[in-house]
């Protein structure tokens, strides 16, 4: 039995990536998009009728072209997620833009629109997790959109107020990284560490137990892996999302894989609900913590007007 074959039996294995093909080989659960990934997907031959297809009707519609562009990455996103969820049995997370990060109201709004385009493509809400950036300002939206009965993937989680925040306003999932973690105390220490002292191992590890010993329903989702040593120390986290080039390394190996996220049950004592102000002065106490969620916000928005350029050419050639 292959070392995923096993890890199956401790964690739900969810897709890192957008590429349909990985896909259906590696049959997870579910599957997570960002505009990184959709980025990537871009370029896949597979999606180009998609592709144009999608173009050629908003190209129709007319209008400025920016707000277009911005628009077709919505739709793309949707359009890609939509033939991700008639291959996954569960469901696909699509990402609010980054650029909404500190603004409440826009990320509802947002979100509301990315339902509906799923709803056109006969996609419930059911099936599908609205990603938001895990600040102070997406994990209140994410509060109203989870009494909506829209449900939500919190992610740029790196550190211990933003996990608390996220239990107690009721999300869905929340997805801490992992290798993100891990590469600022590397760079920042000029440490290596094993599967075992991992720090964003040690991390991932710290919000599953905060979770149960709490009692709170959000799932833990480890993400953002570097080796398949670190996605293998957390077997036993509720979720996994695991990039292609990972679950095809772990397909390929065989070998004992040993739960590194014990059950725990809960002990009754809730913690106090963390107010606004205490929320950003324990995250800001974490330098990582800090330091990767600003970075994260800017990569993703980079990635977002990178791939809004490509569609603006596109849609004018």
């Amino acid at each position: 039995m292959s070392q995923l074959d096993t890890l199956r039996q401790y964690s739900l294995v969810v897709a890192d990536t957008g590429d349909l093909e990985a896909i259906r080989r590696y049959q997870p659960q579910d599957a997570t998009t960002n505009p990184s990934l959709i980025l990537k997907a871009f370029e896949l031959p597979n999606y180009q009728p998609l592709i144009d297809e999608e173009l050629a009707t908003i190209r129709a519609e007319g209008g400025d072209l920016q707000p277009r562009a911005e628009y077709a990455v919505d739709r793309l996103a949707v359009a890609m997620g939509s033939q991700i969820a008639e291959v996954v049995p569960g469901r696909v997370s699509t990402e609010v833009a980054a650029r909404l990060s500190f603004d409440t109201q826009a990320s509802i709004r947002k979100a509301h629109e990315l339902i509906e385009l799923y709803e056109r493509h006969g996609i419930g809400r059911d099936r599908v997790l609205i990603k938001l950036a895990a600040t102070w300002e997406g994990i209140r939206a994410a509060e109203v959109l989870e009494r909506e009965g829209i449900q939500c993937n919190l992610t740029l989680l790196f550190s211990e107020a933003q996990a608390q925040a996220c239990f107690d306003a009721g999300v869905f999932l929340v997805s801490p990284f992992v290798g993100r973690v891990t590469d600022w105390y590397k760079q920042t220490t000029g440490q290596d560490f094993t599967p075992e002292n991992d720090p964003g191992v040690q991390f991932v590890r710290s919000v599953c137990q905060r979770a149960t010993q709490g009692g709170f329903d959000t799932v833990v989702m480890g993400a953002s892996f570097r080796t398949s040593g670190q996605v293998l120390a957390l077997a036993g986290c509720p979720r996994l999302t695991i990039s292609p080039e990972l679950l095809e390394a772990l397909a390929a190996a065989e070998g004992e894989v040993v739960r590194g996220v014990a059950p725990e049950s809960a002990d009754g004592q809730l913690p106090a609900l963390l107010t606004e102000a205490e929320f950003r002065w324990e995250h800001n106490e974490d330098a990582m913590a800090t330091e990767k969620l600003a970075e994260g916000i800017r990569r993703f928005a980079s990635d977002q007007r990178k791939l809004e350029s490509l569609i603006a050419k596109r849609l004018t050639a």
